[in-house]
């Protein structure tokens, strides 16, 4: 899962729907306009005689919501929306009580599932940062299925993480650094008017960056994998100040990941953050 509603949607009916539905201030046809705001908001309109058979009829509306909830949408920025502008409506539908109780049962929902959001007042489901994260990573993915070196690159990197497992040594260490800055050069070559392989020749190729700053940042980050001995070299370093630890593997493997949209012109910054 990636933290997103969609990923976790069906379950919203016994979570969420029901539990709203029993509320004292729910009104009888509460499934009647929940169903009406969903179809305006999520799906193409319906016949419009069938649609006020069903707006009108509390258990054919609870039936037909049920069926929209558990096939599941394709959509998460119009659901997110959707749950957004819902509060409006069911603060209608059964005042400050009911819709608290929405508000309750939505967060709920949120953390329950690890969701990609912050729930504020009134009713604004916000992007975190963890999300932002793993909707990068997510893309990162993306652009493995139609490259097969970056999923190779991918799979190496996964697999050097994992080995970590068997002991927290500076080798182990060394080689999650290695893989993921073999990563970044697999993701960089991607990019239109990149034709150097190293790292180094890649950041100066490539015209994503907003600033010189931000490519002397990774350069920087470059010299130093390549500095420390058991990284990118066999040679000794002059420049250390200690021996490398988990601290730097966790630092680096953010830092570096941070910098992949800067590598490619494949990834969308408004998607990243609010999801697909």
């Amino acid at each position: 899962m990636d933290g997103e509603f969609i990923d976790v949607w069906p379950a919203s009916w016994r979570e969420v729907w029901t539990r709203l539905a029993r509320h004292r201030a729910a009104p009888d046809d509460f499934f009647c306009g929940l169903y009406d705001e969903t179809v305006g908001s999520l799906t193409p309109q319906l016949d419009a005689q069938e649609h006020a058979e069903i707006i009108n009829d509390p258990v054919q509306a609870r039936v037909s919501f049920k069926k929209m909830v558990t096939s599941g949408f394709d959509d998460e920025r119009a659901l997110v929306g959707f749950l957004e502008r819902l509060y409006e409506a069911i603060n209608e539908w059964g005042g400050d009580s009911l819709a608290n109780r929405y508000f309750g049962l939505l967060n709920a929902f949120v953390n329950k599932y690890s969701l990609r959001y912050d729930l504020r007042r009134p009713c604004t489901l916000c992007p975190t940062l963890p999300g932002m994260f793993t909707s990068l990573f997510r893309d990162l993915n993306g652009l493995g299925l139609g490259n097969d070196n970056i999923a190779r690159r991918l799979k190496d990197f996964r697999e050097a993480i994992q080995d970590l497992r068997v002991g927290q040594t500076e080798g182990r260490i060394a080689n999650c650094v290695t893989k993921q800055v073999m990563l970044l050069e697999a993701v960089g070559a991607t990019a239109t008017g990149v034709t150097g392989t190293e790292l180094s020749t890649i950041c100066s190729q490539t015209r994503q960056w907003p600033h010189p700053a931000m490519r002397s940042s990774l350069l920087k980050l470059y010299g130093f994998a390549s500095d420390v001995p058991g990284f990118r070299h066999g040679t000794p370093s002059t420049g250390m100040l200690r021996d490398i630890d988990m601290r730097d593997l966790v630092a680096l493997s953010i830092l570096f990941i941070g910098f992949t949209p800067y590598l490619s012109d494949q990834f969308n910054g408004d998607v990243v953050y609010q999801g697909h």
